[in-house]
């Protein structure tokens, strides 16, 4: 069911911004197994995480480099990727409670727990979109810039993982441990968009999944969610 007015004004309070066009807030929390329809664009917010995608990367390059004028292109370039990864961005989606807020299909809470890092990190991305199209760029600059301010006055404190396979298999290998091994869990989406989903185990159990464009991608984001969880 989609969420009314009244039921977003808690979102659009943490968000500080009320939304002159609700339907975007709307879109940007539609999770695409709530689309119901094989239309294009689908009415889910995938289209929005493409935009809020590259915004996110404007906003957060442009802060690192007005606050940080000492700092060269490779200290900045490795701050940002610690900020606008997988791992972070869905971090920051549950700490800001968003999970409670997403439209999902039907029956579809199981779907959504496997892939649930992901669905997270869309979602962010498509409300920072969603505040850029209602507000502009400075609604959108406004909310990147707080909720990652800790961050963005403190880029050396960033964890930034550039090779998240050979750090999970680092780390579990270090206590003699069996190393890591991944698992295609299912494909799907037409042959131009395939989305593949993959499971990283060690000695037979769980310990992430991953979603991506390849199956290299999906790999990478699920060994990202194992360290995440290990982290813990």
């Amino acid at each position: 069911m989609n969420p009314d007015s009244t039921e977003l004004q808690p979102l659009e309070q943490m968000l500080d911004h009320e939304f002159r066009d609700a339907s975007l807030l709307r879109l940007a929390l539609t999770h695409p197994s709530a689309s119901g329809n094989q239309s294009k664009p689908p009415d889910d917010n995938q289209r929005m995480e493409f935009l809020g995608d590259a915004i996110l990367q404007a906003v957060i390059s442009e802060a690192l480099y007005r606050l940080h004028p000492g700092k060269d292109e490779g200290h900045l370039t490795k701050a940002r990727a610690g900020l606008v990864n997988g791992v972070s961005l869905a971090a920051k989606a549950a700490a800001l409670g968003l999970e409670q807020h997403l439209v999902l299909g039907r029956g579809q809470r199981t779907e959504f727990e496997r892939g649930k890092e992901s669905a997270l990190e869309d979602a962010l991305e498509a409300l920072v979109a969603a505040l850029y199209l209602d507000g502009g760029l400075d609604a959108a600059r406004d909310f990147v810039s707080r909720i990652f301010a800790d961050e963005l006055a403190n880029p050396d404190n960033i964890a930034v993982i550039e090779n998240p396979k050979g750090d999970l298999q680092e780390r579990l290998q270090g206590g003699s441990g069996d190393p890591p091994t991944y698992e295609l869990l299912s494909t799907s989406g037409p042959a131009h968009a395939r989305e593949f989903e993959v499971a990283v185990l060690q000695a037979g159990k769980e310990l992430g999944r991953g979603i991506g464009g390849s199956k290299k991608e999906a790999e990478s984001q699920a060994a990202s969610a194992a360290l995440a969880k290990l982290a813990e």
